[in-house]
């Protein structure tokens, strides 16, 4: 399968990053082929711009600075998204990217004289997700568990209508142990080395 991970975490050696190389390691095992995004180390810039809000409606082809990542989206059949979540949703720079690159003629179509979008991703047919949150379970469920709704409701929509989705968190990270730390590292990587 061809599988775009996109990896969100300004520090090497964070607990995100294992599990970006947990990821990248079960998708090597599984053959699939993998392009990475390092969001961070790529320098992008997740903010919209003044002219990027006011034209936001426009034909992406007036927009070549985002096309190489929209390619990315076109191109994949999986969707894999590595961040820890911050304040019950993804970080900054994970959000600017949806808000950048999941714009008119990449993620859907706006046909004139209507206002409902038409979705345009139909090659992506499965999305994963693997988080890690700093509360336990019952806090995010309380809280109405943002980042998770983004991922599978707004971020969804626009991709086939057949998508899969696949959410693994490790809840409590701040006070979990290493052993349960590393079990959830190994059952990141298989996941992805038994990706169908």
């Amino acid at each position: 399968m061809k599988v775009h991970v996109v990896y969100c975490h300004p520090q090497p050696t964070s607990f995100t990053a294992a599990a970006r190389d947990r990821v990248m390691a079960g998708l090597a095992a599984g053959g699939h082929e993998v392009r990475l995004l390092d969001l961070y180390a790529d320098g992008f810039r997740p903010e919209m711009s003044e002219w990027e809000n006011a034209h936001h409606l426009d034909s992406s082809s007036n927009k070549p600075d985002i096309m190489r990542y929209a390619q990315d989206l076109q191109w994949c059949d999986v969707l894999v998204l590595v961040y820890p979540t911050w304040f019950s949703g993804q970080p900054a720079m994970l959000k600017g990217w949806f808000d950048r690159i999941w714009v008119r003629d990449i993620a859907y179509q706006l046909p004139e004289g209507t206002n409902t979008i038409k979705p345009s991703l139909h090659n992506i047919g499965r999305i994963m997700v693997v988080t890690s949150h700093g509360s336990p379970k019952w806090v995010n469920a309380i809280q109405g568990e943002g980042g998770k709704r983004t991922a599978f409701r707004a971020v969804r929509l626009v991709c086939s209508p057949r998508t899969t989705t696949t959410w693994l968190a490790l809840y409590g990270i701040d006070t979990t142990s290493a052993n349960r730390r590393a079990r959830f590292l190994k059952k990141v990587e298989s996941s992805m080395a038994h990706l169908r």
